[in-house]
């Protein structure tokens, strides 16, 4: 450990919504207050704290930016950070962010590197926001004394796009998931069952394929049924105007409680940097089947449920289903507590950060 760092530590956290309002945003929720419970001093800079603050966290909002183009957002957002810094110099502190800032010393990358779009048609970069958008990552990963990736998947991404920076990786820490009403062990009928999709950007995470795959499974059972939790029931309504019965649309729930009423969860997604709803599905010993780009693709065991290549044919999809449907144990419950994502971030702290940034 470095001889500057106390055992107790400084940590800011950055992030521009600090609330239990979307994946990353849940993930520096929780993590801020284990950071906290463990002894350390645990700041949040933000735009808005969407919620009652967590007693001792310090919450400092910066204000508001229009959320709209997402680049300028970034960058305005990026400016009042780094001025904030500047004018509160604090030579111990860790600044540990989850946004696209350039002044930082260990940054959580969530998503997909932008650096993908490199694989796609030249005319794209005719935008000033792909540039922008290009500048402001390369500068978080450069700035970064730590990059630590959410999953292997966007571990193995960065490393790909940007392997320059491949030495500042640090181990994947992936999300911690809160204990989750647990399905009850049951016997799903032969003709029946209940697979659920969720998933409020409904195309990206697979809904059309998990459509085809429950349509076809009900040719043989014609009791099962596909729950939906995600957009509001009107919005998906038409995509199942052929359908003659076989589904519920749930909209979006905040809680979790679902999970106990349903037999496989089904999560075909075409890009998934994690998914949290597959670890709190295997929390409640739900069985899962999901795509192989999934990041939680690697928490998922044979015992908890299957992980098929996208590509993978049809028929593949529903076997994949049907045996889950048809198991007769129940999977073990996955347990990944928030603490111990909290005890791995601070031993990057002492042992990967060298020293912290005060005001530059």
């Amino acid at each position: 450990m470095p001889e500057n760092f106390p055992e107790k530590l400084n940590i800011i956290q950055v992030v521009k919504r600090y609330g239990s309002v979307g994946g990353m945003e849940r993930y520096v929720w929780e993590l801020s207050r284990e950071l906290q419970r463990l002894g350390h001093q645990v700041t949040v800079l933000c735009e808005r704290c969407h919620g009652d603050a967590p007693e001792g966290i310090g919450i400092v909002e910066l204000g508001e930016t229009a959320k709209r183009p997402r680049w300028l957002s970034q960058v305005r957002f990026s400016g009042r950070v780094t001025r904030w810094v500047q004018q509160n110099p604090d030579a111990a502190r860790i600044i540990h962010s989850h946004e696209r800032l350039g002044i930082h010393d260990v940054t959580t990358f969530h998503g997909p590197p932008f650096a993908t779009i490199f694989e796609k048609d030249w005319w794209r970069f005719i935008s000033l926001r792909v540039w922008v958008r290009l500048y402001l990552e390369r500068r978080e990963l450069e700035t970064a004394q730590v990059i630590v990736p959410n999953s292997s998947f966007i571990s193995r991404q960065l490393a790909h796009y940007y392997p320059e920076m491949a030495e500042k990786l640090s181990a994947p820490i992936v999300p911690g998931v809160l204990p989750v009403r647990p399905r009850p062990a049951r016997h799903v009928p032969a003709e029946g069952g209940v697979v659920c999709f969720v998933g409020w950007e409904w195309q990206r995470k697979g809904l059309p394929l998990a459509m085809e795959i429950v349509a076809a499974l009900r040719r043989t059972r014609p009791n099962l049924e596909l729950w939906v939790v995600g957009l509001v029931p009107a919005e998906l309504e038409p995509l199942f105007a052929s359908w003659r019965g076989g589904y519920r649309l749930l909209g979006w729930r905040e809680d979790n409680d679902y999970f106990s009423e349903v037999d496989v969860l089904l999560h075909p997604a075409l890009a998934e940097p994690y998914g949290m709803v597959i670890a709190e599905a295997m929390a409640a010993r739900v069985p899962v089947v999901i795509s192989d780009v999934c990041g939680a693709a690697e928490q998922v065991t044979a015992e908890a449920g299957a992980v098929l290549a996208l590509d993978a044919p049809l028929g593949n999809w529903l076997g994949a289903v049907a045996a889950q449907l048809d198991r007769t144990v129940q999977p073990l419950a996955f347990i990944r507590g928030w603490d111990v994502v909290a005890r791995e971030y601070v031993q990057i702290y002492h042992h990967q950060v060298s020293s912290p940034h005060s005001s530059q």
